[in-house]
């Protein structure tokens, strides 16, 4: 190590070795000069001190010739802070199209509590004369998406038949806002929903699910017939496909940030 050049403290003239040596650099106890290999004197004078350590204050602005390094960056800024998460509900009646809407727009795969649905469910489970639905959600779904760096949803699916009612109260809890779907052919059944968080004062929004790409009614007629003040946004959506999910999501989260900005204090 003695013999390797330092950038900071240059050899003198024809004594590389010594001259960079550390008695070279620091100087010698006062009053013995040190000799390099030729018997001539190189380092410090008799009796001087040798110069300071540029340590941090030289750093900072005691040598001109030195370029300022800037301060190292703490813990936080070398962590990206994590994306906040959002709870989610996707609600309405039995077989509106809620496990479809959580798989189109799960970036994870979802996970699902499907069961075949047997004889016993024959005129208990009625999906529509549109449906071609075989299995039903006997618990609930569960997925994820992230709308940006600063926001994660995390959906979870409800079931839609009544026996399965007492679930929704734990689901609910904490939720920012709920996507009530809704089958325009099937309006009553998406009732409970809507009473249910009108009840529970959880910000929502009616999505009719388009089923074979049209809607029976209109979204005005939907409205009344739901009879749901304007301040909530009744949309058209395509449970199968992802954009139209997150569009509607967006709808929602615009509708649960407005409901805040309205209930903050002056």
């Amino acid at each position: 190590m003695d013999f390797v050049r330092s950038p900071d403290w240059p050899a003198a003239a024809g004594t590389e070795q010594a001259g960079n040596a550390a008695p070279g650099r620091y100087g010698s106890p006062i009053g013995e000069p040190v000799p390099n290999g030729n018997g001539q004197p190189v380092g410090f004078r008799a009796g001087a001190s040798p110069p300071p350590w540029p340590g941090r204050a030289g750093m900072a602005g005691g040598d001109a010739g030195r370029a300022r390094l800037p301060a190292p960056p703490s813990r936080a800024e070398c962590r990206a802070a994590p994306p906040v998460p959002v709870k989610v509900l996707i609600a309405g009646g039995f077989g509106v199209g809620k496990t479809t809407a959580v798989g189109a727009i799960s970036e994870i795969d979802p996970l699902t509590t499907e069961a075949e649905m047997t004889a016993a469910g024959i005129g208990i489970d009625d999906p529509g004369v549109r449906s071609a639905k075989t299995t039903t959600t006997v618990a609930m779904d569960f997925g994820s998406v992230t709308i940006d760096s600063s926001l994660k949803l995390y959906l979870f699916g409800t079931p839609g038949q009544a026996r399965f009612g007492f679930m929704w109260d734990d689901l609910a809890r904490g939720a920012l806002g709920a996507l009530v779907v809704v089958d325009s052919a099937r309006l009553d059944d998406c009732y409970p929903a809507v009473d249910f968080f009108e009840r529970a004062g959880i910000p929502f929004v009616v999505a009719a699910n388009a089923f074979d790409g049209h809607l029976v009614h209109d979204l005005d007629s939907i409205r009344w017939a739901l009879a749901v003040g304007e301040h909530v946004p009744v949309l058209r959506f395509d449970a199968r496909d992802r954009l139209s999910v997150r569009d509607a999501l967006l709808v929602l989260l615009d509708r649960a940030l407005a409901r805040a900005m309205q209930q903050r204090p002056a």
